[in-house]
């Protein structure tokens, strides 16, 4: 029996292992680009290198994401989204429509594709689910993921990141069929469907947690956090984030997908409603709340963990955020500080890089408990909008998109 199953690990290794997937965030969907090394840990006053400006990409606030050869960015125009790839001159290799945009309130694109082998995945603005080919851009098979599962939208769509688990794409229509769906990668046939928890379509990317015995597949609803068991679609645990007596829509405007360590989940979403610390039990059954930093209520713009501490901006108004850092086991807010406005937060080789959303000014910040510790910044002036896009950092380089526009520096 023993030889019987390695053998089968080895062919699986072999044989039906997954490709690297290059996704929103990093490689795990936590803000952390692991990979990086020996990038500066300052910069010129002007701000990194400024290698290649592109314009006319279409209006969005999703990532571009890089696969080490070729940029890959969604964009709206008119009333449809539109992928296009870029080479590290500039010159667009194709650029194609992959379906109709969301076009009520802040209509741009917030889907980032996502990468695996020869295949890109992206999601539409009104949940048609695409995987084009990576050489060309043509569809090998599309779904009308929200249409075919009738997905409850809230306020702005779609703005998931597609999740690639094995065999499967990882989608989240919400509503009353299902809540989170998986689909064949290579036909976009249903493997399977979860049973409806409740809540509309929320904001969220899903993304695979692994800790010990444990395997799930987190993802939401505009309602409900859930632990889905990736071979199957059981729901293992789900947690009522929303609270009718505390929010007075069906679905929260929820977009932060949550971070963890071990067996701990923090969950946040900004509007001063409540941020919650999640400990899951021992047989991995369900979850109970540790505790509520009220201080840390993160809009949409990602928090990141760095050796114990967790570290974002939050939410003052619509308009306005501080940042802060926070002990992760005890919710002890270390510090809150004023720098410019709110914004996006990620990490790469012992440095937090931060893209505050109202001018573009973006900094480069040394993780310190005791206190916030601004090393370097400069300001991306080029393209319009707010600045809503989470920075990508890949070979040294680091991607930001304001609108129409991408701007690539280096910073290694």
């Amino acid at each position: 029996m023993k030889k019987t199953g390695i053998i089968v690990l080895l062919i699986y290794f072999f044989c039906g292992s997954s490709a690297q997937i290059t996704q929103w965030r990093g490689e795990n969907r936590d803000g952390k680009f692991l990979q990086e090394k020996n990038l500066l840990k300052a910069w010129p006053e002007v701000g990194p290198q400024l290698l290649l400006q592109v314009e006319n990409l279409g209006k969005g606030y999703s990532s571009p994401i890089f696969d080490g050869t070729t940029i890959y960015i969604s964009g709206m125009k008119d009333t449809i989204d539109y992928l296009t790839a870029l080479d590290m001159t500039g010159k667009i290799k194709w650029q194609v429509p992959y379906g109709r945009s969301w076009v009520k309130s802040f209509p741009e694109t917030r889907s980032s594709p996502t990468i695996e082998g020869d295949r890109v995945y992206v999601l539409s603005g009104t949940g048609k689910l695409s995987c084009l080919n990576k050489a060309d851009g043509k569809t090998i098979w599309s779904v009308g993921v929200d249409t075919d599962y009738e997905s409850e939208w809230h306020i702005w769509g779609v703005s998931e990141s597609p999740l690639i688990v094995e065999d499967k794409v990882i989608c989240s229509p919400g509503g009353n069929l299902t809540s989170i769906v998986a689909l064949d990668k290579m036909t976009g046939k249903e493997i399977w469907r979860t049973e409806p928890v409740g809540g509309p379509r929320c904001y969220i990317s899903p993304a695979i947690y692994e800790y010990q015995k444990f395997r799930f597949i987190i993802a939401a609803t505009g309602q409900h956090l859930m632990a889905i068991v990736p071979e199957t679609g059981k729901v293992a645990w789900s947690y009522k984030y929303w609270d009718s007596a505390k929010w007075d829509q069906n679905g929260l405007i929820w977009a932060n997908t949550p971070i963890w360590n071990k067996d701990e989940f923090f969950i946040t979403m900004g509007y001063d409603y409540k941020p919650v610390m999640l400990k899951m039990n021992a047989d991995g059954t369900g979850v109970t709340e540790k505790y509520s930093p009220t201080i840390f209520d993160n809009h949409h713009h990602g928090v990141v963990l760095v050796d114990g501490f967790v570290y974002g901006s939050n939410w003052i108004n619509n308009g306005k955020g501080n940042w802060v850092c926070m002990n992760w086991d005890s919710g002890e807010i270390k510090w809150e500080t004023t720098w410019e406005n709110k914004g996006a937060v990620v990490y790469a080789d012992g440095m937090l890089y931060l893209y505050e959303e109202k001018r573009g000014n973006v900094g480069l910040v040394k993780p310190n408990p005791e206190k916030f510790e601004l090393v370097s910044s400069f300001q991306v002036k080029a393209g319009t909008g707010p600045h809503w896009a989470h920075p990508f950092i890949r070979d040294g380089k680091l991607f930001l998109r304001h609108g129409e526009v991408l701007q690539i520096y280096k910073i290694n």
